[in-house]
């Protein structure tokens, strides 16, 4: 199922996907013969719990079948894909954890060593923007970057979770371009604001549930600027994989539904291609992961 944050004539909702048309599932609680909210927007809706998500999949099927039998009436209570504005698909998560140095053959281009535990920073939640948004070139660096990834939103409130318990705490899986301005991250001795600027968070289209993933760890990811292909690579390449970093993190910091957690980038970063092949105004990045589909942003000074 795929859950979607969007705008569409001046109102902001949570949607389900279906092909090319948009179901507001507030209003597709109709088609189940119900009445009034499910949920405002994603976060409420992955606090309200499973029993809210088996909803929208009911809607989602329901949504689906009226498509093959109604299409007149189906797109009656729908809208297009092509006029939304999309949002992020968590508009207000309370984190968003980011994992450095999580792919072998990242570490090997930067000549980094592989960590003997996950390198955790934080992206503020103020560079979240959504697909198809404007990433913002700022006045502070002249080494722009990016860095394809797979992002997992969590389901349910997470402390000390162990490995073996962790895939029940994913609600979903997105992508995210953990955007960097490399110059700011070698000279500030941290990357906080070199990761943090406004914009720096792409993330979208869209939320895929995790039922419709069966391995987050076998998924090919690619990275193309203006269509040229500059990172291609298979998340299997992770090194700490996605049970292990929810482990981790919930050893220490609690978290909640709507929290994102992006696993870190593969090869191919511009900073370390020759020639260098960092962002300038006008480029337009492209990040495609299997199963997920396609976050495209361009940049503006």
């Amino acid at each position: 199922m795929k859950l979607i944050s969007y705008r569409h004539e001046g109102q902001e909702t949570i949607g389900v996907v279906v092909g090319e048309r948009v179901l507001d599932l507030n209003r597709g609680l109709a088609l189940l013969g119900s009445s009034g909210i499910l949920a405002s927007d994603m976060v409420a809706l992955l606090e309200a719990g499973e029993e809210a998500l088996e909803t929208a999949r009911e809607i989602a099927g329901a949504f689906e079948k009226l498509l093959g039998e109604n299409p007149s009436e189906a797109k009656r209570i729908s809208v297009p894909l092509a006029t939304i504005e999309y949002l992020p698909p968590v508009t207000r998560p309370q984190k968003i954890l980011a994992i450095g140095a999580n792919y072998r053959a990242h570490c090997a281009e930067s000549g980094m060593p592989i960590p003997p535990k996950p390198i955790l920073f934080v992206k503020v939640t103020s560079a979240l923007i959504a697909h198809g948004d404007a990433i913002v070139y700022p006045s502070i660096t002249e080494e722009l970057d990016y860095e394809g990834e797979l992002a997992l939103v969590i389901g349910k409130k997470a402390k000390n979770v162990p490995e073996q318990e962790a895939m029940q705490y994913v609600a979903g899986y997105t992508i995210m371009n953990d955007v960097s301005a490399r110059d700011l991250q070698r000279t500030e001795g941290q990357w906080s604001r070199a990761k943090g600027c406004d914009t720096f968070a792409p993330c979208g289209p869209w939320l895929v549930t995790a039922d419709e993933i069966a391995d987050p760890h076998h998924l090919s990811i690619e990275t193309r600027v203006n269509g040229e292909l500059r990172q291609q690579a298979s998340t299997s390449d992770m090194i700490f994989p996605v049970p292990a970093l929810i482990a981790h993190i919930t050893a220490g910091i609690t978290l909640l539904p709507g929290d994102i957690i992006t696993t870190g980038t593969p090869a191919g970063v511009g900073v370390y291609r020759q020639p260098k092949g960092l962002l300038k105004p006008g480029d337009e990045v492209t990040i495609r992961i299997q199963h997920i589909g396609e976050l495209r942003n361009r940049v503006v000074r």
